[in-house]
């Protein structure tokens, strides 16, 4: 399914959240030139200028059609609309990406960190259902016809063990990664695919700001063709780079005590007072 909307005359229709920055740009860059004038994008994110200015760069390099809406993946209301501005536009998509996700440096001692904690739940997790839900009726609809029907979440290695500094990002993606697979089970009674991918460390925005060893980081445009390839293979769940999936796979067994020690001198990520 990866390459057929190369040869089918209808355009593979994907949404994708988060789409303004990191990873979200990068796999709509990734989309672009593999089907290239058989894409319809619609674009979802915060920032109206830097989507319309990739929607500009894609069109003109690739011949993409694309859709930009200014969103928060926070309002559910917005997220409505949105989907449904993008059902009229290009028609049921054949995926939908939510990759929009933040991370922030918490520590539940400090009253000041409460409104960083709701924030990243609020995106991590609820952005997630936000973004899957006002498309799902339809994408039954079309699913019952043939039609490509794809759900993917963008998690992350971070849900897999409690890190320390990071116990709201922490803890989210791992409520994303248990939603997404509660997920899958329902939607294969619909011939819905959910597709859950964790990544380890990507150098976007969100981790240019690490000051801690990050092992086999990875550029976003790399990781973005390994997850196109994940997507068409409909990958029920995958860690990217595979490395970092061996560590997830060991980290699963670690006793709770010797994770504790092995943490607990481990650095932090740093405090960010602004949770927006």
């Amino acid at each position: 399914m990866y390459f057929m909307a190369k040869t089918n005359p209808q355009p593979l229709h994907v949404v994708i959240t988060g789409a303004s920055s990191g990873l979200g740009t990068a796999m709509a860059t990734a989309y672009a030139q593999h089907y290239r004038q058989h894409l319809q994008l619609s674009l979802c994110g915060r920032n109206r200028a830097a989507l319309q200015g990739l929607a500009s760069q894609l069109s003109s390099q690739y011949q993409v059609a694309s859709t930009t809406y200014t969103v928060d993946v926070r309002e559910a209301d917005q997220m409505q609309a949105m989907a449904q501005a993008a059902l009229k536009h290009y028609g049921t998509p054949h995926i939908v990406i939510g990759n929009a996700g933040v991370s922030r440096g918490t520590l539940t001692e400090y009253p000041d960190d409460i409104p960083a904690f709701q924030a990243v739940f609020d995106t991590n997790v609820m952005g997630l259902v936000h973004t899957f839900q006002p498309f799902i009726a339809a994408m039954k609809q079309a699913a019952k016809q043939g039609q490509l029907a794809q759900l993917v979440g963008i998690a992350s290695v971070a849900g897999i063990r409690g890190l320390p500094g990071s116990g709201a990002y922490s803890a989210s993606k791992a409520a994303a990664i248990t939603y997404l697979e509660s997920l899958r089970a329902e939607m294969q009674l619909h011939e819905i695919a959910v597709t859950t991918i964790a990544p380890g460390y990507i150098r976007t925005p969100m981790t240019d700001i690490n000051t801690y060893p990050m092992p086999f980081l990875m550029d976003a445009d790399v990781f973005a063709h390994k997850a196109l390839r994940a997507i068409e293979k409909q990958r029920r769940f995958t860690v990217i780079p595979w490395q970092m999936g061996l560590v997830a796979r060991l980290l699963r067994f670690i006793p709770p005590s010797l994770w504790d020690w092995i943490m607990k001198k481990a650095p932090h990520k740093a405090r960010v007072n602004d949770p927006h």
